[in-house]
């Protein structure tokens, strides 16, 4: 998938989510998504490529970073509890074509949309009970 789709992707499907805001508090370069003030998703170029930020649970992270050369550890983030997800093409890595570095199935839409939904109810999980706009145990089919 190239870094647009990736990008649009993620931003068509943080933006059904309730109570998501977008802000740009490091410049009209840097989108991010927030749900009740809290940070979940950052988009932004890095070398060239569109390239998003995204909380993960550390030993997901791990297995993702592994697993797909679209996904690296976070970007001037905690490289513990984030990743950041850039699309392949042009500017990519493609030198697995669609496999992931271990043969698995390559990085697709799906993988995006739970990568993208997993953040999200990462940081709703942390917010004050009553402040929760949704339960994040159940949220988008989870259990």
């Amino acid at each position: 998938m190239d870094p647009d789709t990736v990008l649009r992707l993620a931003h068509d499907q943080a933006m059904q989510y309730p109570s998501v805001e977008l802000v740009h508090p490091f410049g009209p370069e840097y989108t991010v998504y927030k749900v009740r003030g809290k940070m979940f998703m950052m988009t932004f170029e890095l070398r060239g490529v569109p390239s998003m930020n995204l909380k993960i649970d550390p030993l997901d992270g791990e297995v993702l970073c592994d697993a797909h050369a679209e996904i690296t550890p976070g970007y001037h983030m905690n490289k513990k509890h984030w990743i950041t997800v850039a699309g392949r093409g042009e500017h990519g890595r493609d030198d697995d074509a669609d496999a992931g570095h271990d043969g698995s199935a390559g990085f697709d839409a799906e993988l995006l949309g739970d990568l993208v939904l997993e953040s999200y109810c990462l940081v709703v999980a942390k917010l004050p009970k009553k402040d929760r706009p949704v339960d994040p145990t159940t949220f988008g089919g989870r259990e």
